[in-house]
This record gives C-alpha cells, structure tokens and sequence, in this order.
C-alpha cells in the first residue's frame, strides 16, 4: 500500500504538469501493485483524482437535523469557548505581502490530503471525511440583517409599520440578533429616514439584541436618543470604495469610527464592526488580505466586540476567502470574526461552509435573500438566512432558529414588496408544503 501511494505521489506532483496518458498509467501501476500484495482492487479506487469516480467518495450520512426550537443563547456563549480553534500566532505586525505564502501552504497542505485521500482504503476515507464534518462548531449564531441591510436598497419606501411587524416576526423565530435600521443621513438612504420611528418599537422587544448602523458621532448620538443598546460601525478594506461610498477615506473613516467607540464605551453600549469589500471592489478589483487584516484589527482594538468580514459584491469563492481569512486570523481571534457573504456568484453557502471549517461560528444573513449596497454597483442580495439555517440544519450544527418561522416571516416581506422569495430553500420547502396539502 505503501508502494502504490508513492507511485500516485510522484505522478501528481503539484510541481510538474500531469497529462491523461500519466494519470493513467499510475492508475494500472498502483492496481498491479496492489494486486501483486494480495489485496482487492475495488472499482471507486483505481482511478486517481481528475480521471474518473471522484463523485462516489461518500461518507456515512450526516447527523439528523437538530431540533429548531429552544433557547441557546446561553449554550452558544460556552460551547464558543470549547469549540474555538487554537489561537494562529501573531507572526508580527506587518502581514503586507504573506498571504501569498499562508495561500500556498494551505493549497500545499490540501495536495497532500487529497494525494493521501486518494490512495487511502475506504475506511480511512469515511474517518477523514467524518472529521471534517465533526470539526464544525457545534453551534453558529446567525445575525439577521435583512431589515437594515435587505431594505436598505428597496426603491419604494417600506412603512414603518411593515419594518416593525417584520423584525417583530424575525424576533419570534429563535433569531438572538436582528440589526432594525440605521441612523444615516436621509440623503444618502431615505428608505432608513424612519429609524426613530422603528427604534421607539422595537427597544421594547426583551431577549433580542437590535444593534444599529452608526456611520459618525451625530448617528451615534441620534441611536443612543432613540434607545439602541447595540451599535455597528463600519470601514471599508478598499479605498476607493471608501472614498464612494462614505467620502472619506479608510484612515479617515477609522479616526471617525474610533469617536464612535469612545462614545459608546463610555455609555456603555457594545460595538460591533463590519469591514466590507474583503475579496472584491466595485472599483478597483481584487483586494488584498493584508488590508482586510488592518482595517478588521484596527476595528477589534477599538473595542468591537466582533468583527463582521463582508464580500460586498458576492466575488468571493473558496479560494478567495480562505487566504483571507487566514490573514485576519493572525491579528484578530477567530472567535470574534463574523462572515458576510452576498450571493452574486452563487458561493455564499461554499464560503460560509469553509469559513467554518477554519472556525468562525457566526454567520450574517438576511431574510428571503433580501440586500444589496446602494454604492455596490451588481451587488445581489445577501445569502438567504432560511438558505444557512436549512444547511446548517443539515449538518446537525444548532442555532436555535425556527426555519418555518423564518419563511413565514419572509413570505411576509416578499409580498409586501411584490416579489418572490431569493431564498431556495423556501422556495423548494413551500412547493412540497403546497403539493402535500393537495393530497
């Protein structure tokens, strides 16, 4: 077995080009060899990865889904601590230019699994695929933005009335946060104009935490009048996208922020940060690692309690994300990281699945598939929260959210606003709902 996992090594070096005639030729020489020691050769593990058969590697079915009902609010704060990974040592402050080596050792390490996946026995395969699910948090908290971040960019204006009645709804569904409004200039986003309105409801609802946006020191003031026990702030990893979307630029816009948190802390009011634009501008393309790691620490020394990492305009894939979050990691803890994916492309649920495995427990999303950034130009909606909880429901992981509570609410919202749901998941569950009440 030895023998054949070093023939299969050396033909698939990640340093040397592999055409079909090689990979072939591998594939006869680890079955003689196997043959020749007395072992079966079964079907699934002649051909190596690339050739043929890839998709018959499956492990034992996962957990049943967990309960969508209860409280786990408190269970979530210890089993965060438990389940945190170990801290990534802080290789020093400077981390401009390293993500390019973090990146080629995780594809390096990844090589190396899938060589050994490959020439493993069936066994081995099942264990190894079995960790990587039991290597999940056992709880994720979600934060639902859809009444900020989801309405923000609707053209005609939602009533008060219906924002209340629908983070009403989403505060009975098991949800501990759900982000009401945001206290900005009317100027920039009039569908928000209504913000004390909402707030003068909303802060009566116990059990819930409502925080809301904050772009400066006078929307900091306005929230803590109207009674918001919860602020965010947020600072963009491109300047560009800094300068178009608040004016100013990201050193500007965290000597403003860092006003915010002063004033807060001394209220006493918690601050959590949102860095946006972490794998992609609208304007300038791709954005480095390392300026998502400044602008995410720079937020976490401030005092945010956690730090909300956003693809703005939904680029982001595997590949993307994870030396990204690599590079966060070595300067903020990974239990204060949040992720924010839109879903443009399609790869939300991917992101939020790799994210995960490399130890982030909360997830933003928002109800139906609701979103989008007004300065974002292609930005689609967030990723649909009934979309992570139906996933995650799938993978045993808890969240004390209620799915069927969750589509009611954005059945809600989706017919006020005149259109179907973005959430698959709802989409597919409603059409079963509607063909079993025919029988």
């Amino acid at each position: 077995m030895l023998a054949a996992s070093r023939v299969w090594s050396r033909s698939a070096s990640p340093s040397s080009p592999v055409s079909p005639h090689a990979l072939t030729s591998a594939a006869a020489a680890v079955s003689s060899l196997l043959q020749r020691s007395g072992m079966q050769v079964s079907q699934k593990s002649q051909a190596p990865p690339g050739v043929a058969g890839m998709g018959d590697h499956t492990a034992d079915a996962p957990p049943p889904p967990c309960s969508s009902s209860g409280d786990f609010r408190e269970e979530y704060a210890s089993r965060r601590r438990t389940n945190q990974r170990h801290p990534v040592p802080n290789l020093g402050k400077s981390i401009g230019g390293n993500h390019h080596v973090l990146y080629g050792s995780y594809l390096s390490r990844n090589q190396q699994r899938y060589r050994y996946f490959s020439s493993s026995s069936d066994q081995e395969r099942i264990g190894i695929v079995n960790r990587m699910i039991h290597d999940l948090p056992r709880f994720v908290k979600i934060v639902e933005v859809g009444p900020r971040d989801g309405l923000q960019n609707e053209k005609n204006t939602v009533p008060a009335p219906v924002k209340i009645e629908l983070i009403k709804r989403l505060a009975t569904s098991g949800l501990s946060v759900v982000e009401a409004t945001s206290f900005v200039s009317p100027k920039w986003v009039p569908q928000l104009a209504d913000a004390k309105d909402v707030m003068e409801v909303v802060r009566n609802i116990t059990g819930v935490n409502f925080p809301v946006l904050t772009p400066n020191l006078k929307g900091f003031q306005a929230a803590a009048a109207a009674g918001a026990k919860e602020v965010a702030i947020f600072a963009s990893a491109s300047e560009a996208f800094s300068k178009s979307n608040i004016n100013c630029s990201i050193k500007e816009s965290l000597a403003r922020y860092n006003d915010v948190a002063l004033a807060a802390k001394k209220q006493e009011i918690p601050v959590r940060g949102y860095v946006s634009c972490v794998v992609g501008c609208p304007v300038e393309g791709s954005v480095p690692p390392s300026n998502v790691a400044y602008v995410a620490k720079e937020l976490y020394d401030m005092g945010c309690y956690e730090v909300s990492l956003g693809d703005t305009i939904g680029v982001g894939t595997p590949g993307t994300v994870v030396p990204m979050l690599q590079a966060v990691m070595l300067v903020v803890p990974v239990e204060k990281l949040a992720v924010h994916f839109h879903d443009t492309y399609g790869q939300s649920l991917s992101n939020i699945l790799v994210s995960l495995q490399m130890g982030v427990s909360v997830v933003d999303s928002s109800v139906a598939g609701l979103g989008g950034c007004p300065y974002a130009k292609g930005a689609s909606g967030n990723v649909a929260t009934e979309d992570v909880v139906y996933m995650l429901n799938g993978l045993g992981i808890k969240t004390g959210v209620n799915l069927g509570k969750v589509m009611a609410a954005g059945e809600f919202i989706c017919k006020h606003l005149g259109r179907q749901s973005g959430s698959k998941a709802a989409t597919a569950l409603s059409k079963v709902t509607a063909s079993a009440s025919k029988l």
